[in-house]
């Protein structure tokens, strides 16, 4: 199932997340730096959403306080209720 999500406090402004049985199959980030959210997008195809969820939480960019990561793994959280 194909899930969006508005980050906040990052660069990026949607993030789509497609999730098949727990597993995540495909993660797009619009916006946001290019290289690293397609880097994440691949590292992450294929993981169990907790997994992701426990790799990412609480990563931060600069003095953000979150990060396009965090922002995933906060929307991952938010889809697995």
């Amino acid at each position: 199932m194909q899930y969006r999500y508005k980050p906040s406090g990052v660069c990026s402004r949607e993030i789509i997340i497609d999730v098949e049985d727990g597993i995540v199959s495909n993660v797009k980030f619009i916006g946001g730096c290019a290289g690293n959210t397609q880097g994440i997008g691949a590292l992450v195809k294929g993981m169990k959403v907790d997994d992701v969820i426990r790799r990412l939480d609480g990563i931060n960019c600069g003095f953000r306080g979150t990060s396009c990561p965090d922002q995933l793994a906060k929307a991952l959280t938010e889809i697995s209720k």
